[in-house]
């Protein structure tokens, strides 16, 4: 009778830390499918900052040629495309930046998911 109390007590306490561990399974699956969402927004995000980048550049290339056109008119307006064609550059480099900067979180969006997913393939496995 003794061991029959002790396999029950045994067998409740089992349950119990199956039932924990499963809560806590669930509370991850969860928190990862969280994080998934949240790399899924950054990747939209950068996908729409390279596009404004690509934009960017675009106009900024047009405004550079527009602006060189109308150097050839006079002094004053050569002297101002000095100025406009250094923003024009400034805001060319920064747009690279961007660009780089977007690429290189869309990459590390890519293996943060790479690893999600592994993680999320372990626990499943386990």
């Amino acid at each position: 009778k003794n061991l029959a109390n002790q396999t029950a007590k045994a067998t409740d306490e089992i349950e119990a830390q199956i039932g924990a561990v499963q809560a806590a399974t669930v509370e991850t699956v969860a928190a990862i499918a969280g994080i998934a969402a949240r790399i899924q927004e950054i990747n939209q995000i950068g996908a729409a900052i390279t596009s404004a980048v690509e934009e960017q550049s675009s106009a900024t290339m047009e405004i550079s040629l527009n602006v060189q056109q109308a150097a050839s008119g006079t002094r004053e307006v050569t002297s101002q495309i000095g100025s406009v064609t250094q923003a024009a550059a400034e805001t060319g480099s920064a747009s690279e930046q961007v660009l780089t900067s977007a690429r290189s979180l869309s990459s590390e969006a890519g293996s943060l998911r790479e690893l999600v997913g592994k993680f999320l393939n372990d626990v499943r496995a386990a």
